[in-house]
């Protein structure tokens, strides 16, 4: 009864959010070629593709956790070359990711949605070997049905928010019968562990193993280099990741560092590149020119046409913003940041990755809302890696007295970097662990 409940409800609910899903599909663009993944139905050269041999299914939903599935992967094959992955995500920012992970003989769909004949359809063309999920991506008919078909599941980088853990345990008789359905449950923290055996889980399924995030942020020299010429010379401050509202913060903050550091500039990435517009309006709105990254043109600067702006390259201004709206190049600004502060935790909840900035001896800033990467920020800030705020004077005051203090930028940034580089190693030893799994199962 309780899956029928389920099912009727994810069918409404669906059709409510619809519209939704469609706009945002006009707005990113990408997936409507393959709109048929979601219900199950591949074209035939993914199908031929399938079918050539046996697959491990990995899937994440967007960009993080993209990263996160990807850098699993490079591990397990490092350790077995023969291993071949059929990817999975959710959304098109996320598949233009996946795309640049894939080896020959890997496969990349979208994930079907979670009614009974699309999760058929899609298990009957995959035939995996196992399944992977990352993070908190349960998928109650999809789960279920790979279980009764005797295919091994694991969830890596598990959490649980703050937000959903209420929830979880009071539907605990629903979320339970699911979560038992996994071989192995990889958590990032204890409280993550706990939260999911409240849940319903198996205790002796779930291992604590600290966070992936630690192990995918990379450096990626060529691209700091590429992004250093677009924008220039002269200290950055970065906004990373922002969410609307926080761009606006960032500029407010930006004019006042100008009155004693005039030569410092500022970029603003949004989370979101199809928000640029909206971006470029506050920019324009607070007085400053406009220099976007899609343009192609380094240090360009649009022209007045007719007494208003246009987006064809010119001639570059007295101090212009640089709003980077491409997607990919995160951690190369990161990489030549002076300062950074890490959006959706000013403005709104769950805050971005923060872990790439220190990693490259960033001195980074965050808001107060960092619940999802909670583990994270608990080790950070017990290292005194990073430096949480709790509104937008103190985020201004802290970005001042880091522009006025050299030297603190500098141990900030080294303590940033050295607590994460102690972190590291969580992905060798899942992958480990989840390789053998597939081997007892062989024998």
């Amino acid at each position: 009864m309780k899956w029928f409940a389920y099912n009727v409800l994810f069918g409404i609910v669906y059709m409510a959010m619809l519209p939704s899903f469609l706009l945002r599909m006009k707005r990113r663009g990408g997936y409507r070629a393959r709109m048929g993944d979601r219900f199950g139905r591949y074209p035939a050269d993914v199908i031929a593709a399938l079918r050539a041999g046996p697959r491990i299914w990995i899937h994440a939903v967007s960009v993080g956790e993209v990263a996160v599935a990807g850098q699993l992967m490079r591990a397990m094959r490092a350790k077995d070359p023969s291993v071949r992955f059929a990817f999975s995500t959710t959304s098109s920012t996320g598949w233009r990711q996946a795309e640049g992970l894939l080896e020959p003989g890997d496969t990349l769909i979208y994930n079907p949605l979670d009614f009974g004949g699309c999760v058929r359809r899609a298990l009957d063309a995959v035939e995996p070997r196992a399944i992977i999920l990352t993070e908190s991506e349960i998928w109650p008919n999809f789960i279920r049905a790979a279980k009764r078909r005797g295919i091994p599941l694991f969830l890596v980088n598990a959490r649980v928010s703050d937000r959903s853990a209420p929830r979880y345990r009071r539907l605990r008789w629903f979320f339970g019968e699911v979560l038992r359905c996994f071989s192995r449950i990889f958590a990032q923290s204890g409280l993550d562990a706990q939260r999911l055996v409240d849940a319903g889980a198996d205790s002796a399924a779930v291992v604590v193993t600290g966070s992936f995030k630690f192990d995918v942020a990379k450096r990626n020299p060529s691209k700091e280099n590429e992004l250093r010429a677009w924008i220039g010379d002269g200290e950055i401050l970065l906004g990373g990741s922002t969410w609307p509202g926080e761009d606006a913060v960032m500029l407010r903050i930006y004019s006042e560092l100008l009155r004693s550091h005039p030569g410092v500039k500022l970029v603003i990435a949004p989370r979101h590149f199809e928000k640029a517009d909206a971006v470029e309006a506050n920019i324009r709105r607070a007085g400053f020119e406009c220099v976007r990254r899609s343009n192609g043109s380094p240090g360009a600067e649009p022209k007045r046409v007719d007494g208003r702006e246009s987006s064809t390259p010119g001639v570059r201004r007295q101090a212009p913003v640089f709003l980077c709206d491409t997607t990919g190049e995160m951690m190369g600004l990161f990489g030549i940041a002076a300062v950074a502060f890490v959006g959706k935790s000013l403005c709104e909840h769950g805050s971005q990755n923060m872990i790439e900035p220190c990693l490259c001896g960033v001195p980074t800033l965050v808001g107060p809302y960092t619940e999802n990467f909670r583990p994270v920020m608990s080790d950070l800030l017990a290292s005194d890696a990073i430096l949480q705020v709790p509104d937008e004077k103190s985020l201004k005051q802290e970005v001042l007295r880091l522009f006025d203090d050299p030297a603190a930028r500098t141990a900030l940034g080294a303590r940033a970097r050295e607590a994460v580089e102690r972190r590291r190693g969580v992905v060798d030893r899942c992958a480990d662990e989840l390789l053998a799994s597939l081997r007892r199962r062989v024998r």
